[in-house]
């Protein structure tokens, strides 16, 4: 069985977080990068390692030392648009620990990494103190992720059946908290 370190990640973790990110945006999404969208996965220090209230995990394979999952968190709330102004009203930014990136390599799913990067997520915001809430969005087609965000969350917005002509599909949850 192999033995997973979950920390913050550090510098040297930095390019195999990165390939994890963009492994799923090409694999599991078929989006590929698109910089509008994946700016933070580019330049993951900026967005999730020198802000003070943001942080970004990575579980490491102790066997061979790569980063086999990542999670992050910051302080962006829901955008408006493209998501619905209600949901931007919702969770403002500031007061909401967005969670984000919650990749697992196809090597090492069905491990239980993703739940407990987020557990680690959930540890930080509560540490931190500012937060009153905790989002997320995913998409339906994403391996594994609405059985995870399911089973921690409920779904306070399914573009799919509540925005006219299904939205960009996604699927908005909120975590209790804290």
């Amino acid at each position: 069985m192999r033995e997973y370190s979950i920390r913050q990640a550090a510098a040297a973790d930095i390019e195999g977080a990165r390939a994890v990110m963009l492994d799923a945006v090409y694999r599991d999404f078929g989006t590929g990068y698109v910089p509008h969208w994946h700016a933070d996965i580019i330049d993951p220090v900026s967005f999730y390692v020198t802000p003070p209230r943001h942080t970004l995990l990575v579980a490491v394979d102790e066997q061979d030392g790569t980063v086999a999952a990542t999670a992050a968190l910051d302080a962006r709330g829901p955008a408006h648009p493209p998501n619905p102004s209600w949901l931007a009203e919702r969770f403002p930014s500031g007061e909401t620990a967005q969670l984000r990136r919650v990749y697992v390599r196809p090597a090492h799913r069905r491990r239980g990494l993703a739940r407990h990067l987020v557990e680690g997520l959930l540890e930080f915001a509560r540490a931190d103190g500012g937060y009153r809430s905790v989002y997320l969005h995913t998409y339906p087609h994403s391996p594994g992720a609405m059985s995870l965000w399911q089973a921690l969350g409920k779904v306070v917005c399914d573009e799919r059946e509540e925005v006219p002509g299904g939205g960009s599909g996604a699927v908005h949850f909120e975590i209790p908290y804290p």
